[in-house]
């Protein structure tokens, strides 16, 4: 007599996905979905720091999977990326919407200007993937982070991860984290027009000093002492953005020599009509600055006609009734 054998039932499998997991020095090329990952979807990115130009790329190519959220069992995707710490809207950068799809490709590539080397140590990308809803608030999917740590300078990182739920934002970060903006500035003395040229090329995370979020800045340059007090220079206004191009350049007469006596005083405005203009921040360069500003004003005395260009912090502190009068 034959004994029937009981049929033994399979697990439940769940597709792979190729995810690059970093622990402890050792890399994992696979990992399994779990059920509540799988309904959220995969996004392949890439990251790439240009450590010259002070620019943070990142590329985001397409998404797999996600979670259906409309009526029509369908998404109207776009991706979203902000710098954490910080909550300034030129921290937050998106894509384009994709209308009717839960496998969407962008292949869009959205930058961070006025990167620094610091930032690369202390700073995580928050990636987030979201349902655009014309009638309602937008829909959140999901998102990951990527400590900014993980990258190397000039080499292009490739991403292909599961999306996770959404996680809570720290509001208790150090506010002293929070910065005022960064402006990149360039100083060259000209033998050919005996003075010194200064180039305000470009502010970047500007602080939002309006009520839509934006700020209108310009830029003013003083350098001191000045009994005449005809050294100011401002550039033109532009108009709702917290990451202004200028690419202005003003020139100071003056003899090399008294160039070791002088200070620059690099101050951002926001433009307001009828009422006072808001001072967003500023920079200070020269006899009196510290650190990395002190060596980039002896960097321009040392090398005449040469362009030495700086990307500066700027802080409240820069601030004085010199520089208001």
């Amino acid at each position: 007599m034959r004994i029937s054998q009981p049929q033994m039932q399979m697990p439940i499998q769940f597709p792979e996905v190729a995810v690059e997991a970093e622990a402890e020095g050792t890399k994992v090329n696979k990992c399994v979905f779990y059920f509540f990952l799988a309904t959220l979807g995969t996004l392949d990115f890439s990251l790439l720091y240009d450590q010259e130009n002070n620019a943070l790329h990142c590329t985001i190519n397409k998404a797999k999977g996600l979670k259906p959220m409309d009526h029509n069992g369908l998404a109207d995707p776009y991706v979203k990326l902000h710098l954490l710490p910080g909550a300034s809207k030129a921290n937050k950068l998106r894509t384009k919407t994709l209308r009717n799809t839960l496998n969407p490709s962008w292949n869009e590539t959205l930058t961070y200007y006025g990167i620094t080397d610091e930032d690369m140590i202390r700073k995580t990308l928050r990636i987030s993937v979201c349902d655009e809803d014309k009638f309602r608030h937008n829909e959140f999917i999901g998102e990951t982070r990527i400590p900014l740590k993980k990258l190397k300078p000039n080499q292009t990182k490739n991403f292909s991860i599961c999306l996770e739920k959404q996680l809570p934002i720290d509001k208790t970060e150090d506010k002293s984290l929070e910065e005022r903006g960064r402006i990149l500035i360039s100083l060259k003395y000209s033998s050919q027009k005996s003075g010194l040229l200064v180039g305000i090329v470009r502010c970047a995370h500007l602080a939002a000093m309006d009520a839509n979020g934006y700020s209108d800045p310009y830029v003013k340059t003083y350098l001191k002492p000045d009994e005449d007090k005809k050294s100011k220079h401002k550039t033109a206004v532009k108009k709702k953005t917290l990451n202004p191009e200028f690419n202005e350049e003003f020139c100071y007469e003056i003899k090399h020599s008294d160039l070791a006596k002088k200070t620059l005083e690099v101050t951002v405005w926001d433009y307001d009509i009828g009422k006072s203009n808001d001072f967003i921040g500023g920079v200070v360069l020269g006899i009196n600055a510290k650190g990395e500003r002190l060596k980039h004003w002896f960097d321009c005395l040392k090398n005449k006609d040469k362009k030495i260009e700086t990307l500066a912090y700027i802080n409240k502190r820069a601030k004085t009734g010199a520089v208001l009068s």
